[in-house]
């Protein structure tokens, strides 16, 4: 989907995709991936830089009307529309984060997260790549060990079908179910 490429069709298939309007749909999504780049990267400061100078503003109204009430000039207050309660005190413009720090923290978060969903991604690739790898070991094992059990002919065959099947079934479980499983479970894990 990321590589933007068509299905390749197949004649035993009726169509190369999944459903009706897939590669519509995969477009779109990957164009709503893109546009979140940005707006994960600028959303955040773009809304603390609003919220800052309409705090700023608040203060200059406020002092605005704290000079007029001290001066006597109450008509003031009226026409600067500034009737509100004052902005909280102990909050002081030195304490607060320089802006190029926001942007910077928010540009690492952006730039951890698309990493990091990049990083998920070839995760479950590696999942499905072991998926694989355990359907080929699977018909390894059934061609070099089981599949010689059966080829044994005479009375010999019952007591080597046996022995066969019992090598097959350990080496099965302890590769396949145990080993391969192992490791499919702890990327999962982490993943989760």
């Amino acid at each position: 989907m990321v590589l933007n490429k068509e299905t390749p069709f197949e004649d035993i298939c009726i169509t190369s995709d999944m459903y009706p309007g897939q590669m519509v749909i995969q477009k779109i999504l990957l164009f709503c991936a893109f546009v979140c780049i940005p707006w994960m990267l600028l959303a955040k400061p773009l809304m603390i830089q609003r919220a800052r100078k309409a705090a700023s503003l608040h203060l200059v109204n406020h002092n605005q009307l704290h000079s007029a009430t001290e001066n006597g000039d109450a008509e003031q207050s009226i026409h600067n529309n500034t009737s509100q309660t004052p902005v909280a005190q102990g909050q002081d413009e030195m304490d607060e984060e320089p802006m190029a720090e926001i942007y910077i923290h928010q540009g690492i978060h952006t730039i951890e997260y698309v990493l990091g969903s990049t990083s998920h991604t070839a995760s479950y690739l590696r999942l499905w790549a072991l998926s694989l790898a355990h359907a080929q070991l699977s018909e390894v094992l059934w061609g070099m060990v089981l599949n010689k059990g059966l080829t044994v002919e005479g009375w010999a065959s019952g007591v080597a079908l046996y022995i066969f099947f019992a090598v097959w079934g350990a080496l099965t479980i302890s590769i396949l179910v145990l080993m391969e499983g192992l490791s499919a479970f702890l990327h999962t894990l982490r993943l989760h």
